[in-house]
């Protein structure tokens, strides 16, 4: 099974501008075996950037793996904490990286939506 970081270090944003084609990116590599993925390059994020590394997770799951999203930049991980799924994102951030984003504790998924 691949375990090479490499297949998503060329991605240098992740917005709603390229979140179709990053998305296909990382569902072949998990199809492929890898779920480890390093997004240090990543520069550029938008909310799109959490549905996408959200999708990723829940197909890595699906494919029975565990998805691990290395040197995450902090303007995503506090787009995560924002939307309250940073532990949901990736099992290899800690309690410190998934700290409260303004006060806020972190939701469940079924909180997030409105009535």
């Amino acid at each position: 099974m691949p375990d090479s970081l490499d297949t998503l270090q060329s991605l240098t944003s992740l917005t709603v501008h390229n979140a179709t084609s990053a998305l296909e990116q990382g569902l072949d590599a998990i199809r492929s075996g890898q779920t480890k993925f390093d997004l240090r390059n990543v520069k550029a994020v938008d909310s799109a950037a959490v549905s996408v590394m959200l999708t990723w997770q829940r197909a890595a799951q699906d494919a029975g793996g565990v998805l691990e999203l290395k040197n995450l930049p902090t303007n995503l991980k506090n787009l995560t904490k924002l939307y309250g799924v940073c532990s949901l994102v990736s099992s290899t951030l800690t309690a410190e990286d998934c700290g409260s984003a303004g006060g806020h504790a972190e939701r469940s998924p079924s909180d997030l939506h409105h009535h």
